[in-house]
């Protein structure tokens, strides 16, 4: 791919590439207005996984061209709540950010069930590791690809065709892509420590060295994505950790979770990480003065599920996070009690339905830095007896908000 200059203004769509990455950039037709609101608002920042996605490659355009039900109540549940910035995760990536363009104007643009528009000025998303091949027998099964999720398993990240399980963020607020980072291509062993998968029965390593050192950490990518809100400058770090369930006695994905964690951990440390590069090339972490939020639906619940032990706990337990704020609804701790499952943690704290045979858990997060003012969060699942219930289906996850204030 070849590099293309950009500029982020009303009605130009651009896209960029740096070495193999392309990023799509867009500030719509009501820019100006979108970046203004009162002294005393809040900013809404949310985290949607939407499972806005398709085993087709194309899929979800197709489905969008027509008239999605699911798409409706993603969008009808975006127009309840409102959110400033919302990173959407299930959302199938398209190098032309056609399926972006629809769910804009097709599905936000137009009031749904009962809701009102909703626009976007702003966009930004970028190829993601899920579907693409490796070229390497990655789940040990003795050939190289194949067809059905024996060619999932062999990408960089699990999925049947490139950009399935992709990542959208959208804005209302002007995206600083000159500064946005991502973290695609990194490899899991430049992680210090890294937790490398092994056999329990001989306790050697469960890739081989040369497919080792290949390996890339993110299942998707990682994102630094700095957003111009009335607040200041917040930098948007957003990112889906692959499930830590799929895999055998080795627990492959487990590690991958664990650690795809705990890049942002290292992220926000103080100390010099030259390892730490991002897909442009520029190294290090987050600067100890950024304000940032973390958003994503992470894959690890803080006390039950069958994610490692502690994994969520490097971000909630980290000294730059304020993690006391934790967001809440009525309807998760009514399902959680339909299903009976033995919980340590609190069900109003929930935010997936996983059905009867995995239950609820805490899965999404909206992660501010210490020194934003929280005035408030939640999480979007009505009790059943609400009218609004009726909309709050769309995905298995449940979308997860944060205000923040004036310091």
């Amino acid at each position: 791919m070849r590099n293309r200059p950009f500029l982020l203004i009303p009605l130009l769509l651009a896209a960029f590439a740096v070495g193999c990455v392309r990023v799509q950039v867009h500030g719509g037709p009501n820019a100006a207005q979108a970046g203004t609101m009162s002294e005393t608002a809040g900013v809404r920042i949310a985290t949607y996984n939407t499972s806005l996605y398709d085993d087709a490659d194309g899929g979800l355009v197709r489905r969008l061209e027509g008239d999605d039900a699911g798409a409706r109540k993603i969008a009808a549940v975006l127009q309840r709540v409102r959110p400033d910035v919302v990173l959407l995760n299930e959302f199938d990536y398209d190098a032309d950010g056609r399926a972006a363009d629809l769910f804009q104007q097709r599905y936000l643009d137009v009031a749904q069930h009962g809701g009102e528009p909703l626009r976007y000025a702003y966009r930004y998303f970028a190829p993601v590791n899920t579907g693409v091949p490796s070229g390497l027998d990655l789940d040990h099964d003795g050939r190289v690809g194949g067809d059905g999720r024996a060619r999932g398993n062999d990408a960089w990240g699990y999925g049947l065709h490139p950009g399935q399980y992709g990542m959208l963020l959208l804005s209302r607020y002007p995206i600083d892509t000159a500064q946005a980072r991502s973290f695609q291509l990194l490899k899991w062993s430049a992680l210090p420590g890294a937790r490398q998968p092994r056999d329990p029965a001989s306790g050697a390593p469960w890739y081989p060295p040369a497919i080792w050192s290949q390996l890339r950490l993110s299942s998707k990518s990682h994102w630094d994505v700095p957003v111009r809100t009335p607040r200041g400058v917040i930098h948007i770090l957003a990112s889906h950790p692959t499930p830590p369930v799929f895999d055998g006695p080795e627990d492959r994905n487990g590690a991958r979770n664990h650690d795809e964690l705990r890049l942002w951990a290292e992220y926000l440390s103080a100390t010099d990480q030259p390892w730490l590069c991002d897909d442009r090339g520029r190294c290090g972490g987050l600067p100890a003065d950024a304000a940032f939020v973390i958003l994503g639906d992470m894959n690890a619940d803080p006390v039950d599920g069958d994610g490692a032990r502690g994994a969520i706990a490097q971000l909630l337990d980290h000294p730059r996070v304020d993690a006391g704020h934790v967001p809440r609804s009525a309807g998760a701790p009514q399902r959680a009690a339909d299903y009976g499952f033995p919980r340590k943690g609190d069900t109003a704290t929930h935010t997936g339905d996983f059905g009867p045979k995995s239950g609820t858990l805490r899965l999404d997060y909206v992660l501010p830095s210490r020194g934003l003012k929280v005035l408030d969060t939640g999480v979007f699942w009505p009790a059943r007896e609400s009218a609004d219930a009726a909309i709050a289906d769309g995905s298995d996850h449940h979308l997860v908000w944060i205000d923040l204030g004036k310091p």
